[in-house]
C-alpha cells in the first residue's frame, strides 16, 4: 500500500501556529481529522482542511483507494522561508521584521487489516 502525500509550500503563517492543528488531527482518521479542523477556531485551520481534502482526491483519483480506510500517518510542518522586512524607528534606525513561512506535509495510508 503506499501512501497518498499533499504538501503546501510557503504558507503565509509561522510554523509554531501550524503545528498546533497538525498535532490535532495526527493519528485520526480522516472524517475525525475534518471534523477536529471545522471546529477549530485558528485561522490555519482552513488551509488544514483544504490539503486534507488534496489528498483525499490524489487518492481517490490517482490510486483508486477507499476514502473511508483512510488515516492521517503523518502531518508535518517545517519552517519555509523567512522573509526580512524592517520596521521604522526612532533616529532613523530600524527594526528587524522577520515573516515566517510554512511548508506543510500531510501523508495519508489506509488501515491495516489484521488478520486473526
Amino acid at each position: 500500500m503506499s501512501a497518498v502525500n499533499a504538501k503546501l509550500n510557503r504558507h503565509n503563517q509561522s510554523p509554531r501556529k501550524m503545528r498546533l492543528l497538525t498535532q490535532l488531527i495526527k493519528g485520526k482518521s480522516v472524517d475525525q481529522a475534518l471534523a477536529i479542523l471545522s471546529l477549530s477556531s485558528k485561522s490555519g485551520a482552513e488551509v488544514v482542511t483544504k490539503l486534507l481534502k488534496s489528498a483525499l482526491a490524489n487518492a481517490k483519483n490517482n490510486f483508486k483507494i477507499d476514502i473511508k480506510e483512510l488515516f492521517v500517518k503523518e502531518a508535518r510542518v517545517d519552517g519555509g522561508i523567512v522573509m526580512k522586512r524592517g520596521m521604522p524607528r526612532a533616529f532613523g534606525r530600524s527594526f528587524p521584521i522577520r515573516r515566517k513561512t510554512s511548508d506543510i506535509q500531510l501523508v495519508l495510508e489506509a488501515k491495516p487489516v489484521l488478520n486473526k
